[in-house]
């Protein structure tokens, strides 16, 4: 069995977390170097283990046993996926959870994120704004955030955001927020953390 070391990377230590979206082994290698707590991936970018041991977060669509196949650490179900099908995401759910992955629920409503809550309790919510600008990110984010029970995991899902703007998540209780590529060092601080 997998260990759940997704979770733990982002809830351990102060402050909150960067997570680093990247797309090939050099962009993995790069933010790790500087100072990334976790990464996560849309597709199939290579042996990330092969430069990095950092958890990975699994977002390309498919099945949480291709993610633990890869070698993820946690697997994104979003809400918006499920349609009418309420039971395909416990299915999901129980499966990634059955093969050691931390689940991540994907939640771009206050109805999606209820719905979440009622079917699954997951412990790590992702707030996003889908495909919306990313100005439209930082602020859906911060309207679901309050709708997100104590003792459970949020991670923001803003693209390229500055330091100001994570300074503002994190005041208002974000754990984790998934970033670009783009000055990872300038938004982790000057000494990467202890991973």
């Amino acid at each position: 069995m997998r260990e759940r070391r997704f979770s733990q990377a982002i809830s351990e230590g102060d402050g909150i977390s960067v997570i680093v979206d990247v797309g090939d082994p050099e962009a993995a290698r790069a933010a790790t170097a500087q100072g990334a707590e976790a990464l996560s991936v849309r597709g199939d970018v290579g042996d990330l283990r092969a430069v990095t041991e950092l958890p990975i977060l699994w977002r390309p669509p498919g099945s949480p046993t291709e993610a633990a196949l890869a070698g993820a650490h946690a697997w994104l179900v979003a809400v918006d996926d499920a349609g009418e099908d309420g039971e395909w995401l416990v299915r999901q759910h129980a499966e990634a959870v059955g093969l050691g992955l931390d689940c991540v629920v994907e939640v771009r409503s206050e109805e999606q994120l209820e719905l979440a809550l009622e079917r699954l309790d997951p412990e790590i919510f992702l707030l996003s704004a889908g495909d919306e600008a990313e100005s439209d990110a930082l602020s859906q984010a911060l309207e679901l955030l309050p709708d997100v029970p104590a003792g459970k995991l949020a991670v923001a899902d803003v693209g390229e955001s500055s330091r100001e703007q994570l300074d503002e998540l994190e005041r208002a209780g974000v754990d984790a927020v998934i970033v670009g590529t783009r000055n990872v060092a300038e938004l982790v601080g000057d000494v990467p953390p202890q991973v």
